[in-house]
């Protein structure tokens, strides 16, 4: 089944169902990717701090020199890591020889750090990346309103997307509803709650319904909402499992047994995380 594809607010299409490599290990992930890949998916999401960008592009660069994908065919997103908000475009350059990609089609920030207070200059270098026609599309991830104000208003620029924590029981409905205001794309990082509550009865009940596992069921419903997922799993018989949330078409019935799932943050706060700076 295709992946559906939505428009950033920068024109370019994105596929809404990616797969995720954060604790991919390196020597996971040319099976992984290359299985992806042959399944259909399009969107693969890295960072410089998952440690895999390498074996990512080197897996990108085989799928392509086999003909099972073109370049042009793939989104690849990567992040820059905390500790390089001060060096935003010799990161972005690092990422690239990493990667072995001759552009990045999203570079995101990876969290604000709001104590270090070096988001707004970060984005800001990567807006003019871009505008340089060295980088594509310029997102950030688990950034709230308060932040995003910040770089909009000083950058003029929306991020395409952020990436957050969002899963059945936690949806951030209140910063959906900030980026749906500002055409910023909402996309979930730990969409499926690490499987933790795939025993909650509505979540079960569901998929029982169905006929569905309770992962197809939840990615089916964030899908349902507009959210963009990039599951990650090391097992090739769950990334078929995961496109088979495609086939799943909820009702209104089953999104009021879903809103009503209780759940809570997992990972740390884009408040508070990583901390004070030493």
């Amino acid at each position: 089944m295709r992946i559906p594809v939505t428009t950033l607010n920068d024109g370019y299409d994105f596929p809404l169902l990616g797969l995720g490599t954060y604790k991919l290990a390196p020597e996971d992930v040319e099976a992984v990717l290359r299985r992806a890949i042959e399944l259909g998916y399009r969107h693969i999401d890295t960072a410089a701090f998952y440690g895999n960008e390498e074996a990512v592009g080197k897996a990108i660069g085989d799928a392509i020199a086999a003909g099972d994908v073109t370049r042009e065919d793939l989104f690849v997103t990567t992040k820059l890591w905390n500790d390089d908000q001060d060096r935003p475009a010799a990161a972005y350059q690092e990422s690239l020889k990493r990667l072995n990609l001759e552009f990045i089609d999203l570079y995101l920030v990876h969290w604000p750090w709001p104590q270090r207070g070096l988001y707004v200059s970060a984005f800001e270098e990567l807006v003019q990346l871009q505008g340089m026609g060295q980088l594509q599309s310029v997102g950030v991830a688990n950034f709230y309103p308060e932040v995003l104000d910040e770089i909009i208003q000083a950058t003029g620029v929306a991020p395409v997307l952020n990436q957050v924590e969002l899963h059945a029981g936690f949806t951030q409905q209140e910063l959906r509803d900030y980026h749906a205001k500002h055409n910023i794309l909402t996309e979930a990082w730990a969409p499926l709650a690490r499987g933790k509550n795939f025993d909650d009865p509505a979540i079960a009940g569901v998929a029982a319904k169905y006929d569905a596992t309770p992962a197809q069921v939840v990615l089916a419903y964030l899908l349902q909402m507009g959210v963009s997922v990039v599951p990650k799993t090391a097992n090739l018989k769950r990334l078929e499992e995961n496109l088979g949330a495609l086939e799943v078409s909820l009702d209104a019935e089953d999104i009021a047994a879903l809103d009503a799932v209780q759940g809570e943050r997992m990972s740390g706060d884009p408040l508070t995380f990583p901390g004070d700076v030493d």
